[in-house]
Order: structure tokens, then sequence, then C-alpha cells
């Protein structure tokens, strides 16, 4: 029991990560909640069903699963990450120099927008995936992994860890660190800002992307406002574990998968959304910033 419980919530909790990297990538740029982004997700889920239907039609799915897969996640990718970028350059840029409060609704607005025009062109209805994947797995220590669960675990691992690497290592993610750091700074010994943001806004959609498509491909259904719940809940997330950290991102997703999991098996489902929250309040009683957050003295 304990060891299923377990494998559950690091499934579930590589989900959250995965949306709450682009919320807090985003703030740290920008200081800003990107509350859409939780419909990037769920465009993401919703893509994924268009694009693999299409394979299914075209027989590509049938000669090939796999290549028919590896092109779903792509195109689903590029997708998302071209709404994300026309989303910052529309909404957000416009309003970078206004008051905080503008921008805030301005993402409010882009969340209900999305809901709105993915619930008329696709239906009020769920959305059910093609069931292209047997049930499939193995035992372990009592417990049984599926397929589907070691592909989401592991593919979010190597996402997270690859988004570390990047961050760190190369040219365009101490860049990103830079503007986090000093926008004024960073302009002046010739970082772009605006490619910068860009790029933070793009990163971000694909990760959340592969996250709606994975959530998919697991729970077999995707309806319109899933984007709503899962985005609350990775913004908890990145709370947690310290809004602007990656690192925090990354254990806060994960630790809130976990708690969800683990409250849903031992102590009540019907409760296990709360649980998530409880444990958030209490963290931030004990270390506002988050697990991973830095606080403002210490930023300064």
């Amino acid at each position: 029991m304990f060891i299923q419980q377990l494998i559950n919530g690091l499934t579930l909790g590589g989900v959250y990560a995965l949306i709450a990297l682009g919320y807090t990538m985003v703030y740290g740029i920008l200081e800003l909640i990107n509350f859409a982004h939780g419909e990037i997700y769920m465009l993401g889920a919703y893509l994924g069903i268009i694009f693999l239907a299409f394979f299914t039609t075209v027989g590509l799915t049938a000669y090939s699963l796999p290549l028919a897969m590896i092109l779903t996640f792509v195109l689903s990718v590029i997708f998302c990450s071209a709404y994300g970028f026309t989303i910052e350059k529309i909404a957000y840029k416009p309003l970078r120099n206004a008051p905080r409060l503008s921008p805030l609704i301005s993402a409010i607005g882009v969340s209900i927008f999305l809901q709105n025009y993915v619930m008329l062109t696709q239906g009020a209805t769920d959305k059910i995936f093609p069931n292209l994947f047997e049930k499939a797995g193995i035992e372990f220590i009592g417990a049984r992994v599926t397929y589907t669960q070691i592909f989401i675990i592991a593919a979010s691992a190597v996402l997270m860890l690859s988004l570390n690497l990047f961050i760190t290592k190369t040219r365009m993610g101490k860049a990103m660190r830079a503007v986090a750091q000093d926008k004024v700074m960073a302009s002046l010994v010739g970082i772009n800002i605006d490619t910068v943001i860009s790029a933070t806004f793009i990163i971000g959609s694909a990760l959340a992307a592969v996250a709606g498509l994975m959530v998919a491909i697991y729970y077999g259904l995707v309806n319109y406002s899933i984007g709503y719940i899962a985005g609350i809940k990775a913004f908890t997330a990145a709370v947690l574990g310290g809004i602007g950290s990656i690192p925090g991102a990354m254990f806060g997703g994960v630790l809130l998968g976990l708690v969800e999991s683990f409250s849903a098996a031992y102590i009540s489902s019907e409760y296990k959304d709360a649980y998530a929250f409880i444990i958030l309040i209490i963290i931030l009683f004990i270390k506002p910033s988050g697990l991973f957050g830095k606080s403002q003295e210490e930023k300064v």
C-alpha cells in the first residue's frame, strides 16, 4: 500500500512540478503570476488528443505508435510554446511598466478567454484520449507500476534535470538569472530583455504542454476546466517551494503530489485537495518565503 501510493504520488508530483516551473520562471523574471499558465497545460492535453486522432485517421498509429506519439508530443509543444509567446506579447508586454494589478487582471482575463475558447471550439463535455496503451506494468515490492507511470516519472525527472542544467550552464540560462536579479544591469551589459522574457514563456509553456499530454494519457479524460484546478495546485507547489526558485518548484510539486496521494489513501479522498493547502499554510507560517525561497533581506 505504501509503495503503491508513493508511486502514485511521484507520478502526480512530476506533473505538478512541470507546471509549477512555468509559474516560478515567469515570476522570477517579471514578478508576475501568470494565471493563464494552467490553460496552456489544458491546451497541451487537447492538442495531444487532436493530433493523435489525426495520426490515427491517417493510419500512422497503426504503422508506428511510437512515431505517432513522438510527433504528437513535438507538435503539442510547438503549438503551446507559440501560445505562450503570443500571450506574453499581447497581454503582458504592453503592461510591463503598469501597476502590478494591471498584468494580474490581464492574466486572469487570458485564463478565462482560453477556457471559453476551448469550450466553444471543442465542446463542454469531456474528451476521451484514444485508448492506445494497455494497462500493462510490472510488480514492484507489492505495488503495481504501469508503464505509463514509469514514463511520466522518468520524463518529468529528465525534463527537470535538463531545465536545471540549461539554467546553470547555458548562455541563455545565465542571461535569465541575470535578468531575474537586476533587469537594468542586465540590459547595460548587452542582454536583450525581450528575448529572455520570450524564451522564459516559451520554455514554461513547453513544459506545461508535456505535463498536459502526460495527464491525458494517464487519466484518459480531458475537459476545458482542468487547467484551472491543476494551475492552482501547481501555483501552490511553486509557493510551497519558494516562488522564483526552480529547485523549489521541483520539490514543491513532488511534495504536493505525495501529500495528495497519501492523504487520499490513508485519511480521506474527499478532502485530498484541502490537505495540500493545509501543508502550504503550515510551511508558510514557519518560513513565509517557502522552503527554498529567500527573504527580502537575503536578496538584498
